[in-house]
């Protein structure tokens, strides 16, 4: 039997959707490019929201199970100046609304929760194309093929589903991130660890920063950001060890507890460019194909790329499901309603409150001036 929806791309979205179409009893297929779920990495840490993140696990009956892999603690934050003076520092007393996972955990925990056999590993989407009458087949990599009646791309930024609707593509945001990795910490890096503390911390500059947040045990994970072209960033090699250290002399007289972030990493550096579709993208109905998270709204990190692709899913799993045998008017409310939500990004007092309610103190307010922050995760 088709299942009644084809989905590619094993995110956190696509798994959402998945699960919640199966709490309604509406059969899934996710086709995945990954062999297996641990063939990468799956990143860091990830805040989770109680606006958006958190409903839509709600929606997906797993948000008890989610309590029990948040890594308590981590919604400490703090601020430093470049010399390494702290102006904010806000303990975690539990009351947050943005509590701490790690990605593969929570991508474990949506795996979990499918039917054996939902997610179709190793499939590589080759290519897209309309049939008519709103059915689509999909080319994989493999030469296999499939069709279906309602196919949804949750494939990401270079989503291969994309094209069927809109011709935006991703473009260069004129920033990057160099991640680095600190392990054993409190024992190896121990000025690092300190100037980190127990949950995420924050330097930032003036086209630069410096931002990390401790993973589980003493690891340390730190974005190093910079504002440069693109050529800037081709100019270093980045498989090469020496590459820390041309990196960290772009933070020269910085404080060294924070430039140690860069020039004692345990992993190397990694680059990380962001990219954007333009605010507000959207696209005119076409019958039976949508996209949820960043194959429909990326934008450059602004921590809140993962709660709405999961809230995509979710929202368009009920819509489905509260449309049976209507599958035209379940994806028009469904993009109905992601259009608005999806096309602003939040604005720096939005953010603010978010992070630091009401009243944040006078340092911070007076570095935030002069140097606006790196957006959370």
């Amino acid at each position: 039997m088709e299942p009644a929806v084809t989905i590619i791309g094993a995110g956190l979205g696509g798994l959402v959707l998945a699960r919640v179409l199966h709490l309604h009893g509406i059969t899934a297929a996710v086709y995945e490019a990954d062999a297996s779920p641990t063939a990468r990495a799956q990143g860091g840490l990830l805040d989770i929201h109680d606006y958006n993140g958190q409903l839509a696990l709600e929606a997906a009956g797993l948000l008890t199970a989610f309590d029990r892999i948040v890594l308590q603690g981590r919604q400490a934050m703090r601020f430093l100046t470049p010399d390494g003076t702290v102006v904010f520092d806000k303990r975690d007393d539990g009351t947050g609304g943005r509590p701490e996972v790690q990605r593969a955990d929570l991508r474990g925990l949506l795996l979990d929760a499918l039917p054996a056999g939902t997610v179709r590993w190793g499939r590589r989407v080759a290519g897209v194309r309309g049939l008519g009458g709103g059915r689509h087949e999909v080319r994989f990599a493999d030469g296999g093929t499939v069709e279906t009646n309602l196919l949804v791309g949750a494939d990401g930024a270079w989503s291969r589903v994309r094209p069927l609707l809109s011709d935006a593509v991703p473009e260069y945001a004129g920033e990057a991130y160099v991640e680095t990795y600190l392990y054993d910490a409190d024992t190896r890096h121990r000025a690092a660890a300190r100037a980190v503390g127990d949950g995420s911390m924050m330097a930032p500059g003036d086209g630069k920063g410096i931002f990390a947040h401790r993973e589980r045990g003493d690891t340390l994970h730190a974005y190093i950001s910079l504002t440069r072209p693109l050529e800037w960033f081709d100019a270093v090699d980045f498989t090469d060890p020496a590459a820390a250290s041309r990196i960290a002399r772009e933070f020269d007289g910085w404080a060294p507890e924070l430039t140690a972030l860069i020039t004692d990493t345990d992993s190397g550096t990694t680059l990380r460019p962001h990219y954007g579709l333009p605010l507000g993208h959207r696209w005119e109905r076409v019958p039976g194909v949508t996209l949820v998270g960043d194959a429909a709204h990326l934008v450059p990190p602004n921590g809140e790329g993962a709660n709405l692709a999961m809230l995509d899913g979710a929202e368009l799993a009920r819509a489905i499901a509260a449309r049976p045998g209507d599958v035209e008017s379940a994806l028009a409310d469904y993009e109905r309603a992601m259009f608005p939500r999806t096309a602003e990004v939040p604005r720096d007092e939005e953010l603010m409150e978010s992070l630091f309610g009401d009243n944040p103190p006078e340092g911070l307010l007076e570095l935030l001036a002069e140097q606006p922050p790196g957006p959370p995760r």
